[in-house]
């Protein structure tokens, strides 16, 4: 009779495992103010339901910093055996070369009590390491309490402000209404987390936000069954499921650092944009569903990936400064050089990866490994610089020299200069003299604006 039961037991066993462990409990939605928000199917407490138990619900998060917290009826292994690493996989509704990436938060039950009230650690994708990205990021939301769609304000940590704007398409409010979001306040409510800052290009009707390399939830799309056996996140074609597959191994601290989490009971998605997409409305991660990766050691593939961050879909600067990262695994491999390389004509890249164009035109540019050249990843963009370029008049111009310049530079002029990164956070704010040297051996390298009397210039810092 024992052995009878043991059997019964573990036949009830494999049939339960052998089952697809999709989404059981939604625990929390707080969405951003958004064009989908207060509006069936996608942006109401019911639409936060419709992601349980499979992968074909419809749940907006609004604009940046939108969230939703849901769990799986047991906990998710970190497990190596796991096709590509991958330990769960997310699926959302993204086009050819539109995402809206969300970015993902796992947590563990650390004090076994069932409840998210633990430490959350981001999973790092591949746009966590670029230089514009922003952490410990702050939105504050401003209710326009209005009946009908009209702009939402908001401002950020930062000293910026804007709008989430509202089109003629859904008329409803955008800002959480409290008969459906009551814990959200009716004046105004803060949401913070990551930014990343992917190019929206909006050059044609056809607006673009390229696919994210990985690691990011509504930005690569869903394909076909089992939906347990998920892409390799390192490659740019769907093989498998599709969706977007997340390794555990991928979690970073406040501080950027690496984790290591055996299991994770809650998972969080969020959006990690804040960006107007044109006629299609602010950029907004949604969600369909999630599903629990099952163990296959058969299957296996590339492991290595070069990210290069976005160029602006139309350069009218003479140079840029380019960055790019190689993954392994998904995680960053900071000591492997990349090497840059163009065929354009009237493009070259030097040493302190500065792209610099004399021309008009487009070009293509490709970041390499160099430990391991089958690896790289390409980039294009249309150059239109102005005709007159080349006869510019200096005096219209704010000069400054040496540039490039490594310790310090002279300025011309005397008055109030501002040097400001690429995130336009003002550095270095002094009264200056004219031949004053300015020191700046302490900014790292990169590309700065440099301002003085109302006149810009950019300072290549090496």
């Amino acid at each position: 009779m024992q052995k009878l039961l043991l059997i019964i037991l573990i036949v009830l066993g494999l049939s339960i495992t052998g089952k697809p462990q999709y989404i059981t409990n939604v625990l929390e939605y707080n969405p951003a103010p958004g064009q989908l928000i207060n509006e069936a199917p996608w942006g109401t407490p019911s639409a936060a339901q419709s992601i349980i138990g499979g992968i074909d619900g419809h749940l907006s998060l609004g604009a940046w910093g939108g969230y939703v917290v849901f769990e799986f009826a047991s906990a998710v292994e970190n497990n190596p055996d796991n096709p590509y690493g991958i330990d769960f996989t997310i699926f959302g509704n993204p086009m050819p070369d539109w995402s809206e990436p969300g970015i993902v938060w796992v947590m563990k039950d650390e004090n076994n009590n069932g409840l998210p009230d633990d430490l959350w650690y981001q999973l790092a994708g591949s746009d966590y390491h670029f230089s514009n990205t922003i952490r410990n990021y702050e939105v504050t939301y401003t209710n326009p309490d209005q009946d009908s769609a009209v702009d939402v304000p908001w401002n950020d940590n930062l000293g910026n402000s804007g709008y989430i704007l509202a089109n003629s398409i859904h008329t409803q409010p955008y800002y959480p209404l409290a008969d459906s979001f009551p814990n959200i306040s009716t004046t105004s409510y803060q949401l913070n987390g990551t930014r990343i800052q992917p190019e929206v290009d909006s050059t044609s009707f056809m607006v673009k936000v390229l696919q994210r390399g990985f690691g990011y939830a509504d930005n690569q799309l869903k394909r076909t069954e089992p939906w347990t056996t998920p892409d390799n996140p390192y490659t740019t074609e769907i093989e498998n499921s599709g969706g977007d597959g997340f390794d555990i191994s991928w979690a970073v601290d406040e501080l950027g650092n690496s984790v290591v989490l055996d299991e994770i009971h809650f998972i969080k998605v969020q959006n990690g944009m804040l960006a107007d997409g044109s006629w299609l409305g602010e950029i907004s991660t949604e969600i369909s569903g999630a599903v629990d990766v099952s163990p296959n050691t058969n299957i296996s593939g590339v492991n290595q990936m070069v990210v290069i961050r976005d160029l602006p879909p139309i350069i009218r600067e003479e140079y840029i400064e380019l960055e790019a990262m190689a993954f392994e695994n998904g995680l960053l491999l900071s000591s492997e050089n990349i090497v840059w390389s163009t065929t354009s004509t009237g493009a070259s890249i030097d040493e302190e990866n500065v792209l610099h164009l004399t021309q008009s035109g487009t070009i293509e540019i490709t970041a390499t490994m160099e430990s391991n050249p089958e690896i790289s990843a390409m980039a294009t963009a249309t150059v239109e610089l102005s005709n007159s370029i080349n006869s510019f008049n200096l005096k219209d111009r704010l000069q400054l020299y040496p540039n490039p310049a490594k310790e310090y530079f002279i300025i011309e002029d005397n008055g109030l200069l501002e040097i400001r990164n690429q995130l336009g956070q003002i550095i270095i704010k002094e009264h200056t003299n004219k031949n004053d040297r300015i020191n700046i051996s302490h900014l790292t390298n990169g590309i700065y604006l440099v301002s003085l009397n109302g006149r810009t210039v950019k300072l290549i810092k090496q």
